[in-house]
C-alpha cells in the first residue's frame, strides 16, 4: 500500500470540506482533529514491508508502536490490525494497549522509572520489559526469583553514548542522557557482560539513539554498538543467550512539505549496510517506531474568531495553540508547523490580487507567546476562515496541555473511498463539565474544612 503526496494533499481536501458540511466544525466546536486511515495504513504497510526486505526469512520482528505518540485506543486499535504491536512507558499506556485489544506478547515496557507493581504486573501478564539501569535490574530480579525462564522476554537498555542530534532534548544517545547504561562509562561495558553473565533471563538487549533531529547515520552507529555489544556478550557466555535485539524507533519526520523522507526503506537498507549480522536471523528483531507512522496522516484544523492587526502585522486569532501544538508554541524552531488556509466553507483559499500576506496566526491561551506561527505569508484571513496544522497526526492529539482548562477537541479519523468521505469518532470533545470534574469539583469544599 501506498500514499502518495498528491494523494495525501488529496484526500486532505476532501476532508476539511467534509468536516464543515458534517458538522463536525463550526461555531460550537471551533477546533478539530482529522486523521487519514489510508495514510495510517499505508505507513504501517510501509514499516512492515521495508523490513521484510532485509531480514532473513522466518526472523520474528515485532513492531511496536511506540504509544506516547498517540495515546489514542482507536488508533492502537487501528495499527494492531495492521500488524504492529504497542511499546508503553507507563501504567496508563499499559492499559490503553490492553484495551485496544493488543496481546501481552506483542507489547514491550520501556520507562527510566518504573515501580516495583508496574514490573510485577508486567510479569504477571507475560508482557516483554526493558530494565533501564542496575537498581531496576536488580528490582527485576528480585521479582523473577529462580525461575529459568520468565514469563516474558526481559531485556536491558543502554546508552550507546553515540552523540546527539539537532533537537538536544529529543536526543537520548549523549554522554549524559537519562536513558540507559551509560556504555562508556568507565567500567559499564564490564558491568554489562558480567550482568548478562549472572543472569541467564536476561535475553535482550534495547537501544535508542533520538528522534526528531536525529540523522540517520547516527541511529545506525547507536544500533551497531548494541549489535556489537550482543555478539560480545553471547561469545563471553559461550552461547546465544541474547537472541533479540530492540533498536527502537525514531525515524525522523519532513514538516517542510508532504514528501515522506526519509522513509523506512532508506532506513532498513542504512541498517543492512551499517550492520549487516543484524538482520541475518540469528537476533529476533523490535522496533519502537512512533511519530513517523502518524505525523503526515493528521492535521488539526481551527476557525479564525477574530482578525485585527498590531504594530502593523495582521494577526489571526484561531482556536488552535499552546494547548495543542505545545511544542510549536515553546520551541518554534525545532517544531515549525506548516500552515494551510480555508474559506469557511472548507475550501482552499486563494490569496488576493496583492498575493499572500504576511500574519501571525495565534492561539486562545491567554500569553502573549501563544503564536502557531509569526510573519507566515498566507491568504488573508478574515473571521470564519479555517486554518488547518498539518503533520500532527503524533503527538498533537494525545499531549494535551490544560492551559486556560481549555478542553480537548474532538478527534475523527476519516476515509474518502467510493466518492464520499466518512468519519469515525476518535475521540469526543471534552465537555465543560468534565473539566470541571476532573478539576476537584466534587471536592470543592474540602479546603474550606481544613481549619
Amino acid at each position: 500500500m501506498t500514499s502518495t503526496p498528491i494523494a495525501m494533499a488529496t484526500r486532505r481536501e476532501q476532508a476539511v470540506r467534509a468536516a464543515v458540511q458534517q458538522g463536525l466544525l463550526g461555531p460550537d466546536q471551533p477546533v478539530v482533529g482529522l486523521l487519514d486511515v489510508a495514510g495510517i495504513r499505508a505507513a504501517a504497510a510501509g514499516l512492515r514491508a521495508a523490513f521484510e526486505e532485509v531480514v532473513a526469512p522466518g526472523t520474528p520482528v515485532l513492531h511496536a508502536f511506540a504509544v506516547k505518540a498517540a495515546s489514542l485506543v482507536p488508533v492502537l486499535r487501528l495499527l494492531a490490525d495492521e500488524g504492529l504491536g504497542c511499546e508503553v512507558a507507563s501504567p496508563g499506556e499499559l492499559a490503553l494497549a490492553r484495551a485496544a485489544g493488543v496481546t501481552p506478547d506483542r507489547i514491550v515496557l520501556d520507562s527510566p522509572a518504573k515501580t516495583a507493581a508496574e514490573l510485577r504486573e508486567a510479569l504477571d501478564l507475560g508482557i516483554a520489559v526493558n530494565a533501564d539501569n542496575p537498581q531496576e535490574l536488580d528490582r527485576l530480579g528480585t521479582l523473577v526469583g529462580h525461575r529459568a525462564t520468565p514469563p516474558a522476554p526481559l531485556g536491558l537498555r543502554i546508552n550507546p553514548q553515540v552523540g546527539g542530534g539537532s533537537i538536544d532534548a529529543l536526543s537520548t544517545a549523549t554522554a549524559t542522557s537519562k536513558f540507559g547504561v551509560a556504555l562508556q562509562d568507565p567500567g559499564a561495558r564490564e558491568w554489562v557482560v558480567r550482568a548478562f553473565t549472572e543472569r541467564p533471563w536476561l535475553t535482550r538487549l534495547h537501544a535508542h539513539v533520538g528522534s526528531q533531529g536525529c540523522p540517520l547515520e547516527l541511529m545506525a552507529v547507536g544500533i551497531r554498538v548494541a549489535y556489537e555489544l550482543a555478539e560480545e556478550i553471547n561469545e563471553a557466555v559461550g552461547r546465544r543467550q541474547i537472541d533479540a535485539l530492540d533498536i527502537g524507533g525514531g525515524l525522523p519526520v519532513n514538516f517542510a512539505s508532504d514528501e515522506v523522507t526519509p522513509d523506512y526503506r532508506e532506513y532498513a537498507q542504512l541498517l543492512r549496510n551499517t550492520v549487516p549480522g543484524l538482520f541475518d536471523g540469528r537476533y529476533a528483531l523490535v522496533t519502537e517506531f512512533g511519530r513517523s507512522l502518524l505525523a503526515k496522516s493528521g492535521l488539526v484544523l481551527a476557525r479564525v474568531e477574530y482578525a485585527k492587526s498590531a504594530g502593523g502585522r495582521p494577526i489571526a486569532v484561531t482556536h488552535a495553540g499552546a494547548q495543542l501544538a505545545t511544542r510549536t508554541v515553546f520551541a518554534p524552531d525545532a517544531w515549525p508547523l506548516r500552515v494551510a488556509a480555508y474559506d469557511a466553507e472548507g475550501r482552499p483559499k486563494a490569496a488576493g490580487p496583492d498575493g499572500p500576506i504576511a500574519q501571525d496566526i495565534a492561539g486562545p491561551c491567554c500569553f502573549a507567546g501563544d503564536l502557531i506561527a509569526r510573519d507566515r505569508p498566507l491568504p488573508e484571513l478574515a473571521p470564519g476562515d479555517l486554518v488547518a496544522l498539518l503533520d500532527t497526526g503524533a503527538y498533537y492529539f494525545s499531549n494535551h496541555f490544560a492551559y486556560n482548562s481549555l478542553p480537548r477537541p474532538g478527534v475523527y479519523g476519516f476515509d474518502t473511498t467510493e466518492g464520499e468521505v466518512r468519519f469515525a469518532t476518535v475521540r469526543p470533545p471534552q465537555t465543560v463539565g468534565e473539566i470541571v470534574a476532573e478539576s476537584g469539583a466534587a471536592y470543592a469544599l474540602g479546603l474550606t474544612r481544613l481549619r
